[in-house]
């Protein structure tokens, strides 16, 4: 894909704040033909720039009421993909990183309680071939969540 331009960041700007926008109201505020929006997206979409869209849904309204943050050290880093194979088997866990710094990997979990959780650490985490130790993390309150802000700094 060429380079993303200014009308495409005019239309980021505008969906990543609100995804159920109609096309037709981004083409008002973009000065554009509907049919213009939709090929744009399109193509955001099929270039990875867009990754996704639908509905998020709150832990806590059904159920998962504990959010918890795990370090994992691994035998050997380059063990990394086998493990997040195995790690993407447990639908609890919502986010896995590979990263720097004291652990090789840091993944994002939800439980129902405090039971739940223990069983997932080590029933199912630590029980996967590589995983030398973990280090938990429970969130007590989520403050802030966004996306990455999409700044047109020539239209604004």
């Amino acid at each position: 894909m060429e380079k993303v331009d200014l009308l495409d960041l005019k239309i980021l700007k505008i969906i990543s704040v609100n995804a159920r926008i109609p096309f037709k109201d981004v083409a008002a505020v973009c000065g554009v033909s509907r049919a213009a929006i939709h090929q744009r997206v399109q193509r955001l979409i099929e270039a990875g720039v867009i990754t996704g869209s639908g509905y998020n849904v709150c832990p806590k309204s059904i159920g998962y009421s504990t959010c918890t943050y795990v370090g994992i050290k691994l035998e050997r880093g380059s063990m990394y993909k086998d493990v997040a194979a195995q790690l993407e088997k447990i639908p609890e866990i919502v986010e896995c990183h590979f990263t720097t710094g004291p652990y090789t990997m840091l993944i994002k979990l939800y439980s129902r309680d405090n039971e739940h959780l223990m069983d997932l650490l080590n029933n199912r985490i630590q029980e996967i071939q590589g995983v030398i130790s973990t280090e938990t993390l429970i969130s007590l309150e989520q403050s802030i969540s966004r996306t990455v802000p999409v700044v047109i700094e020539s239209i604004e």
